[in-house]
């Protein structure tokens, strides 16, 4: 039985470029849970995979999509039979092993995770990989410290998909949630969200520049890096911390060790892509209880298999808000 997949290849002269392709049973990757996709997600990965960005890919042909949800066609393994709903993010899905841009797909069975009640195919990926992490994210400042009554939480990066997640996640575990976008178009969607404050970028980066500054912050979700995580860093009240998430702004870091040994900030990185199925299992389960997935709709934008490449180039160059999600059936 066939079925569709955007493949992407790479020319003799080095160029990338991705097509909507019909495709036998025989390319399936291996694994022992065969899975019809239903959703997939677009995430700055996916970007970088389909363009050629970044190293990650490191065969061709190649099928990307770093997280989908679906479900089980067959299983060889005990922890799923056919008609279970999936959902898979991270494990080098979609960079080293084929991943969910595909109507059908093959995957270790340990990659998975069951669908927790209540949310459907369609929402798995509205949350995505970019939900999960920060969900991630704040459950690690809350082990680190962090409760409601410690003060402002900032969350950098906000309008994008790990940022907007994480200020609409706080605001429903009632912390105060501080968005710092470059994009001012969007203040009020993340007010809408649950944001207590906006702050612009430029506004934080042309504050006094000194090794350590007035404490503001109970804990910062960064999902920039760069200039942005370094004075952040400075700004954190005492004994607070940091969940570093991404580097879209790049991965320098220009610090001091006064944060650390003064006010003794704790600076904590957060990697969705290895966590172990336990804590994967209580982060979804969190995330079906506090998400609210309808006061986030206006920020999901749906896209079709040929359209990824160009929406591809867009979330590389900053220009996508919330997620882009994938129908394939």
């Amino acid at each position: 039985m066939t079925y569709q997949a955007l493949v992407t290849s790479r020319g003799e002269d080095g160029s990338i470029s991705s097509r909507v392709e019909t495709l036998g049973e025989d390319r399936l990757p291996e694994g022992d849970v065969t899975v019809d996709v239903e959703w997939a997600g677009l995430n700055y990965k996916d970007g970088l995979c389909l363009t050629g960005g970044g190293g990650l890919v490191p065969t061709y042909p190649h099928v990307a999509g770093i997280d989908f949800a679906g479900t089980v066609r067959d299983s060889l393994h005990h922890r799923y039979k056919p008609g279970d709903r999936v959902v898979l993010t991270g494990w080098r899905v979609g960079e080293t092993h084929w991943g969910g841009y595909s109507q059908r797909t093959r995957v270790k069975a340990d990659w998975l995770v069951p669908l927790p009640n209540g949310l459907s195919t369609r929402d798995a990926m509205t949350v995505g990989t970019a939900g999960l992490t920060a969900m991630l994210a704040i459950g690690r400042l809350e082990t680190l410290g962090l409760n409601t009554d410690g003060g402002e939480v900032l969350v950098t990066g906000a309008a994008g998909g790990v940022g907007s997640i994480a200020i609409a996640l706080l605001a429903r575990l009632g912390y105060e949630g501080v968005a710092l976008s470059g994009r001012p178009e969007h203040s009020e969607t993340l007010k809408k969200l649950g944001a207590t404050a906006i702050l612009a970028r430029e506004e934080l980066l042309a504050q006094s520049d000194k090794p350590l500054e007035s404490a503001r912050w109970a804990a910062v979700i960064d999902n920039v890096g760069g200039k942005i995580l370094g004075k952040a860093l400075k700004q954190v009240k005492y004994g607070g911390a940091i969940a570093a998430v991404g580097n879209a702004a790049g991965i320098g870091l220009e610090t001091n060790v006064l944060p650390f040994i003064l006010r003794g900030v704790t600076l904590s990185g957060i990697d969705s892509v290895m966590q172990p199925y336990a804590e994967r299992i209580a982060a979804w389960e969190r995330i079906a209880k506090n998400f609210d997935l309808a006061a986030y709709g206006g920020l999901v934008e749906e896209v079709g298999l040929a359209d990824l490449p160009e929406a591809a180039n867009c979330i590389l160059a900053g220009q996508v808000r919330g997620r882009v999600i994938v129908p394939l059936v």
